[in-house]
């Protein structure tokens, strides 16, 4: 294979930057959820149709390998490669409602649970809904034909699709909703076609081989290609489609694809049901498979003691006795009446047949209620993985049984884990469909693990195949995992037949290889992930990518889940001492793309099935690194005052400079600076803000803790440092600092107002532990809670935290003598009550900052806002703004990146935006072309006194 003359022709098209071959990023972007390893030779992200061509012609011309990759939450392997990786860019998030929202045109860079938010106001939603649906892209979710908890096999993607744009390995296109493309596809492809159509026919008449393919999509079944679709269709582009649902990649590239859409009933039920026996849950699962339920999750034992210490499983351990199982139960319905019978009907079935849960279990209708309940089931998994050895990984299998023989197959499974020592090994799943997951730890260091591991799923797939008929491979595609079994599975002939789509359709066998069909019988216990030990933090992540859609420097250089795979491979050369060259490659690459460009906000924690903040990883790598620089910081956090002054006299120069030469001069002079000053001044922003000179004292009012007034509301309030430093933007049409809005509300709202001593000195210790100051952070937060804490008279009054970042950063460790608000619960309880609102009509744009979203406020400031305005926009896929306190200035691409969709989502008549943090403030401005400020600002705004 010649990879440079490759390199040289692909470059004709694809910029350098998108041509990815450096070993970091490699390792890194190479990684999917499996618990195989393979680093391609390059990663190539591309932003069109024309570029995938233009790469699939270039990989045919060379016979070099391709692997196409959406987010890479695929479990089985089916997303890594050796040789060449396709990645998404930018251009792939298109979508197009349909007909009212019956249908949804979808690109593959789409999120799932973004095309349901799409559908959300027409009552609709797509069919499938992998647990993965928060971060897997349709582009993976059609080409696994994944499915899910609710979808079963009648909603998933192969049923629901209604048309796709695809792409050939010789970079033919296709668009079967248009007769044009399709009647040039003929011409073109005829005796693909026709080669197509041939098998079909020779398929079709084989009565047994029928019979086998219909009896085996009985049963979910994603264990080969969806060679269904040679007796289901008759027409060789239907069957064309339909064999690229579920073919993970080796036939062809969905460059869109258009669902037909499923009602999304808006009222729902759950109950968490708990059986004496695995046989009294199955019996209950037969008769629930007859009523008029959404979902029904079995649990077994095993898998209920995972998660015993979950705050609603907990009270109710002491009263299960082992060997018991769970069902948990959904049922929806489009009003509260048709709940209400179905409910009944659910209940009067189970019990006319004598099925009793040993636990009363009511169902529940309350969201907050039901969505612990989902919780619990949803926590399985992570829950095994985090308690497994340092070292090894947590694998999990995906099989599908008669439902009437559930109970049966679940004993079978347990015999078999007693059998080869798996003892920590669980079994939940979807048992309306009889689809199993069964999880278990396993090391693969030594010849006896891996020959446990293979003695396991020789058994486990004789089980499956011979003695249930069933499936190996229900949901979660083949890959590499099950490989070395579809032939088993499926027989003869109908491997045969899978061999012959191959050659059909990919004849030079460029896509993908080595995934759905591989003549290696032990693939699936070759390239095994590494995950040696690295770092207490971080040792418990299963490397799921459920963190990404959060991370707001996920499309400029790595993700939470990609940081953790770089800095594990660092520990692992540090211990092998084998490869001091790349050991060392890494850990200089490592300080941009890991460190430098890290918000640190703790956002991929709030979608972590275990909870893994990798914002204190980063800042504590930072403090390792900055170990020697804790005097100098410790100095500025003696002299607070004195740092906040020079900021003051910072922004007030700069904002002359403004004056005199410009945002465009400013920002060359300052860039230039930066770069002698090896990036310790910062870079121009043209929205920086003047200073802010307004003092509590300015207002002739208030002093310290001292009241003019017997007024009996008394409020304690902390100005964050932000917004004592920083006063308005140069584009904001209210002139006022933060501070002195703040003032007047908390006045009109009738309000005595009282201010910690020395604080111009407080701080909650934010700018110091973003550093990796840690030390010094935490003796800064205990300064302001003793501050405020005898400000409030030890908790008599309330305190307010004017920016949601200070507070939250605050709120890690107030004592509970303490009353403390956020700036967004402070306003609901305390302000709107005491103050008349004319609601506005301006459109304006709501950014809900990271803090606010790990304090659980997100839904509470979205309701503020919609106090304030009839017109509230959210912008979509915008998590963390990456400004990330003085990142802004010093690393500004990451917040370039971070709000790059930002503008043009806005609607046309934004005039302004509202936040609750004055720095991302800043950068929301520059990004978004309009003003944004505290929402404050648009509640005094509208806001009289009563």
């Amino acid at each position: 294979m010649n990879f440079q003359s490759f390199f040289i022709d692909l470059s004709n098209a694809i910029p350098s930057e998108r041509i990815i071959q450096d070993s970091l990023r490699t390792l890194a972007y190479g990684t999917d959820a499996s618990f195989y390893r393979l680093t391609p030779r390059a990663v190539i992200q591309v932003n069109s149709e024309a570029e995938i061509i233009h790469v699939l012609k270039t990989s045919k011309k060379h016979q070099i390998p391709v692997t196409f990759r959406a987010a890479g939450t695929s479990l089985s392997g089916q997303a890594i490669t050796e040789f060449i990786l396709i990645t998404l860019g930018d251009n792939w998030k298109g979508h197009t409602i349909l007909d009212n929202g019956l249908k949804i045109s979808l690109q593959p860079g789409v999120r799932g649970s973004q095309a349901n938010k799409y559908l959300a106001p027409f009552g609709r939603k797509i069919g499938p809904d992998p647990a993965s649906i928060n971060a897997a892209k349709i582009g993976g979710i059609a080409a696994n034909n994944a499915s899910g908890m609710c979808c079963g096999t009648a909603q998933n993607t192969y049923y629901t699709m209604d048309s796709m744009k695809l792409i050939l390995a010789d970079g033919t296109q296709l668009d079967t909703s248009d007769e044009h493309s399709i009647a040039q596809f003929r011409q073109q492809k005829s005796s693909l076609l026709t080669a197509l159509k041939d098998l079909s026919d020779c398929v079709n008449s084989d009565p047994k081989l029928v019979e086998k393919i219909r009896y085996k999509y009985r049963l979910k079944n994603t264990t080969g290609y969806a060679i269904n679709s040679l007796t289901d269709y008759q027409d060789p582009i239907d069957i064309l489609q339909h064999l690229m649902i579920g073919s993970e990649g080796t036939l062809g590239f969905i460059s869109e694809i258009r669902y037909n859409t499923v009602i999304d009933s808006p009222f729902k039920a759950s109950s968490l049901m708990f059986f004496e026996s695995i046989d009294l849950a199955c019996k209950a699962v037969s008769l629930l498979k007859k009523c008029p339920v959404e979902a029904v999750e079995l649990m077994d034992w095993a898998a209920i003691s995972s998660v015993r210490h979950h705050d609603t499983m907990s009270p109710l351990m002491p009263s299960l006795s082992k060997g018991c199982a769970a069902l948990l139960i959904e049922t929806r319905a489009k009003d509260n009446s048709e709940l209400d019978n179905q409910i009944q009907e659910i209940t009067d079935t189970l019990s006319a047949n004598h099925v009793h849960s040993n636990i009363e279990a009511p169902f529940q209708k309350d969201p907050a209620i039901t969505s612990q309940y989902w919780s619990i089931r949803k926590g399985i998994f992570p829950a095994v993985g985090a308690v497994r050895t340092t070292g090894s990984t947590v694998l999990i299998e995906d099989v599908a049984y008669p439902v009437d023989r559930l109970a049966e197959a679940v004993k079978d499974l347990h015999h078999l884990f007693e059998k080869w020592n798996y003892h920590n090994a669980v079994i939940f799943g979807h048992a309306l469909e009889g689809n199993l997951h069964f999880v278990f730890p396993q090391s693969f260091d030594s010849p006896e693990e891996q020959q446990r591991y293979e003695g396991l799923m020789e058994d486990v797939t004789d089980l499956t195949v011979t003695r249930y008929q069933g499936s190996l491979k229900a949901e979660h595609g083949t890959g590499r995992n099950m490989a070395p079994f579809v032939e088993k599975e499926w027989g003869s002939k109908a491997y045969q037949v899978m061999e012959q789509l191959k050659k059909i359709i990919d004849p030079d066998g460029l896509l993908n290889p080595g995934v759905i069909l591989n003549t290696d019988p032990n693939i699936h216990l070759k390239n095994i992930k590494p995950l040696p030990a690295s770092n207490q933090i971080i040792d418990s992540c299963i490397e799921c990518g459920f963190c990404e859609p959060s991370c707001p420097s996920r499309d400029l250089t790595l993700t939470p889940r990609q940081r953790i795979v770089v800095q594990r491979e660092i520990s692992r050369l540090k211990n092998d001492q084998q490869d001091e060259a790349r050991l060392k490659t890494l850990t200089a690459d490592y300080q941009f793309y890991g460190d430098d460009t890290c918000a640190g906000c703790g956002l991929c924690s709030t979608l972590c099935p275990v909870g893994i903040n990798t914002g204190d990883l980063t800042r504590q790598l930072r403090q390792e690194k900055n170990a020697d620089k804790d005097t100098k910081a410790l100095w500025f956090a003696n002299h607070f005052s004195k740092t906040t002054k020079g900021v003051k006299l910072g922004l007030t120069v700069a904002n002359a400079g403004r004056h005199i030469f410009g945002n465009h001069l400013m920002k060359t002079l300052t860039k230039a600076t930066n770069t002698l000053s090896k990036g310790r001044v910062g870079e121009w922003r043209p929205n920086l803000p003047k200073a802010n000179n307004w003092t509590p004292e300015a207002s002739h009012i208030y002093s310290d803790t001292k009241k003019i007034s017997s007024n009996s509301k008394k409020v304690v309030y902390f100005p964050s440092c932000a917004s004592r430093t920083m006063g308005v933007g140069p584009d904001q049409e209210d002139q006022r600092p933060l501070t002195e809005v703040i003032f007047n509300l908390l006045e009109k709202a009738g309000f005595d107002i009282l201010y910690p001593k020395n604080l111009s000195n407080l701080c909650c210790g934010m700018p110091f532990q973003s550093k990796g100051f840690l030390d010094i952070a935490n003796d800064k937060r205990s300064e302001l809670i003793n501050a405020i804490e005898q400000a409030s008279n030890h908790g008599e009054y309330p305190v307010l935290f004017d920016t949601s970042p200070c507070a939250a950063r605050a709120f890690e460790q107030l004592p509970d003598s303490l009353t403390c608000y956020d700036p967004i619960e402070f306003a609901i309880e305390h302000l709107l009550p005491n103050l008349s609102i004319q609601t506005s009509e301006e459109q304006i744009s709501l950014h809900i900052t990271c803090s606010t979203t790990k304090s659980g406020l997100a839904e509470k400031m979205a309701f503020l806002a919609n106090q304030l305005s009839t017109k509230v926009f959210i912008p979509d896929d915008i998590a963390c703004c990456g400004f990330a306190g003085d990142k802004g200035f010093f690393t500004p691409e990451l917040n370039q990146s971070a709000l790059r969709t930002l503008k043009p989502q806005l609607p046309k008549n934004t005039t302004l935006g509202v936040s609750s943090s004055r720095t991302c403030e800043i950068g929301l401005s520059e990004h978004a072309g309009i003003p944004y400020q505290s929402i404050y600002y648009l509640l005094d705004k509208v806001s009289r006194r009563i």
